[in-house]
């Protein structure tokens, strides 16, 4: 059949440039739906993936730029947030100063590291780094008690490996040994720009052998990417003087004095094994190794903000061996990048009062509406679940809290000094201390629900299982995800899927086992619980099975959650879209139907170009699917996609009925 005309782009929202119609839909419906718009959109040297959520967040960006630009060029009332947000973009351009200063602004903290002489003193470097947060060994934040989801409360977290992944360090494969090698090479590179090597008089492939050596040790004593999905594993409070006796070699009640939360009486421990052994390395390594260790840590926090030869020494490993990237991003958008970490939400009221108009959030609060009463009906309808666990998920359901465009009270930046007459390093330095002391400040009080985990600035959107909310900044509500003025089909395709996934990650494998109220309650009857596994299994093994480059497969497991999320949405979207109709059939555009063009806007999402290195970093350590199998992977699984397309038992996108998911 006809599934394209070659009409003139319409108000649909759809762009026909976007389509190569010499691939046929029922084969690869990602290279039909994606691949005009991968063609006219090459990567770039400075990307490792560029894709429509990048080309969304570039144009984001200019505009930031062009807001940021405005201010440093104007005089602002000192201790303004104006005054902070033009500043602090002044030091950041400022590449000829930088420049002059190299690594001056990082020697006297290298200095104080290397004249460590006890472990008392490597204990109190460590506090001191932390506030700046800086975090060898691990982390520490305020985050909701699973146990009590009103209250916030300390968490501690297993870090402190550069490479992030731990699998990094244990894995075999040629491609893991070459990273290893490369990143030892780095590390050695770094202290010899910072001068360590000298200061200690240690050579630094030395100090960077040792510092892999360690990092192994933590990769060996972390807990693996699986497990840590899993919210009962994570979750094991106790008292303070628990964690004192199984990590003594740490002094935790000073740290938590330094942080202002001497009051603590219990914090969550999310992996005490791993603690157990950062306290054995503490009482037993040799003293240099931890002060090396420090300053590597000190060093890397800092090397972005410094001259160019440490900037282009981190882009060389991060950028080009990590990800494949072949150009370091151009210094304004580092730039726009830093300040909108250091003081987003100011950026983001700037942002969304010239750029988010009343109509999108209004059209979006009825989206929402219309994708729940679908998610109801279908949860109403599934023939696996008993009543009693619909009940439970239908109060769930009921009680999500949306967020959509911006926050309605905004973040106070006024504990925040910039000032351009010192260097860029200790202007992060203190927004690093602010924002520490902001987390801390939250920490064993109620639960601050209206706080907002992403700035509106951001394009992307998120589910929080603790707060039981779905949260849609105003940066991402801009086509190709959301269009006030188009056809509805391509908005229920789009954003109604982002939608629909967000709310299905309140019901994915691990947002399940979150109550209405946030916490972690097991409110499923043991056979709607074995019913769920086996068919969220179904998904486990199918994305097992697809290899995104030769001889590297996905992985279903640590993907799982995702998936539910995407298998849900495109469900919920569908049936949201036909509620929407009241029974009318829409009219083809431009040779599409309606269920075409949602299906066709839902693959737009995802459209990407993408570098070899970055999918194997990507699978390694994204618990997303890739862009590619987030369409080609999910929609074989789909009904209506099959009968909108035509697609029959011989097609690349067929899958049998009898092997594909049914959840929710």
């Amino acid at each position: 059949m006809a599934l394209c005309s070659c009409g003139s782009k319409t108000n649909t929202g759809l762009n026909l440039a976007n389509l190569d119609t010499t691939a046929r839909p029922q084969d690869n419906f990602y290279d039909y739906a994606c691949g005009g718009w991968r063609q006219n959109n090459p990567l770039k040297a400075e990307y490792a993936r560029f894709g429509t959520f990048d080309q969304l967040a570039e144009n984001n960006q200019q505009q930031l730029n062009d807001l940021i630009q405005g201010l440093s060029k104007t005089t602002n009332a000192q201790g303004s947030v104006e005054q902070k947000i033009g500043d602090l973009y002044v030091v950041g351009m400022d590449s000829a100063t930088l420049n002059q200063q190299g690594g001056a602004p990082i020697q006297a903290e290298l200095k104080a590291i290397a004249a460590i002489n006890s472990r008392e003193g490597i204990n109190a470097k460590i506090i001191a780094l932390h506030t700046q947060q800086i975090t060898p060994f691990f982390g520490l934040f305020g985050e909701a008690d699973l146990g009590n989801s009103e209250q916030c409360i300390a968490w501690v977290y297993q870090g402190g490996i550069g490479l992030g992944d731990r699998d990094y360090y244990l894995d075999t494969d040629e491609r893991s040994v070459e990273i290893r090698t490369q990143y030892v090479a780095y590390i050695g590179k770094i202290f010899a720009l910072a001068g360590y090597d000298k200061l200690v008089g240690v050579p630094a492939e030395k100090l960077a052998n040792n510092i892999m050596d360690l990092e192994t040790k933590l990769a060996v004593a972390s807990m693996d990417k699986h497990t840590q999905r899993l919210p009962e594993k994570i979750y094991n409070k106790m008292s303070v003087d628990a964690l004192v006796k199984i990590a003594p070699g740490f002094d935790w009640v000073k740290f938590l004095e330094a942080s202002s939360i001497a009051d603590t009486k219990e914090l969550n421990v999310s992996q005490p094994n791993f603690l157990k052994e950062v306290s054995n390395f503490l009482k037993t390594l040799d003293l240099d190794v931890l002060k090396a260790y420090l300053a590597w840590n000190y060093i890397g926090a800092a090397s972005g903000y410094l001259s160019d030869d440490f900037v282009t020494a981190n882009f060389e490993f991060y950028g080009k061996v990590l990800s494949g990237r072949e150009e370091q991003r151009p210094r304004w958008k580092r730039t726009v990048s830093t300040i909108n970490g250091a003081l987003g939400e100011a950026v983001g009221q700037a942002y969304v009062k010239k750029y988010f108009p009343p109509a999108a959030k209004t059209r979006m609060l009825e989206l929402v509406k219309n994708l729940e009463l679908a998610l109801a009906d279908r949860i109403n309808d599934l023939e696996w679940m008993t009543d009693t666990t619909k009940a439970k998920a239908q109060e769930k359901l009921a009680t999500f809290r949306v967020k959509i465009g911006y926050p309605d009270k905004w973040r106070d930046y006024s504990k925040l000094q910039i000032d351009k007459n010192i260097s860029y390093w200790e202007n992060i330095l203190r927004s690093n201390r602010v924002d520490y002391e902001y987390n801390m400040n939250e920490i064993n009080k109620p639960l601050d629900k209206e706080k907002w985990g992403m700035f509106p600035q951001t394009v992307n959107a998120y589910y929080n299982p603790t707060t039981n909310e779905i949260c849609f900044p105003a940066g991402i509500l801009q086509p190709p995800f959301f269009n006030v003025d188009a056809d509805d089909a391509v908005n229920y395709g789009a954003i109604g899927v982002v939608i629909g996934h967000e709310m299905t990650h309140g019901f994915d494998d691990q947002g399940r086992k979150y109550d209405s109220k946030g916490n972690l309650v097991d409110w499923w009857t043991a056979t709607d619980a074995k019913q769920f596994d086996e068919r969220a299994e179904v998904l486990v093994q199918h994305f097992n099975k697809i290899e995104v480059l030769p001889g590297i497969f996905g992985d279903g497991k640590f993907t799982l959650g995702e998936n539910i999320a995407d298998f849900g949405g495109l469900h919920v979207a569908y049936d949201a879209w036909q509620k929407s109709l009241n029974g009318t059939v829409p009219a083809p555009i431009d040779g599409f139907t309606g269920a075409q063009r949602f299906y066709i806007a839902y693959a737009t999402v995802w459209a990407a170009n993408i570098r070899d290195k970055e999918i194997e970093r990507r699978t390694k350590m994204d618990v997303h699917s890739l862009g590619r199998w987030r369409v080609n992977g999910q929609l074989p699984h789909v009904q209506t996609f099959a009968d909108a397309f035509g697609v029959q038992p011989t097609d690349g996108m067929y899958l049998a009925p009898e092997n594909r998911a049914r959840i929710w």
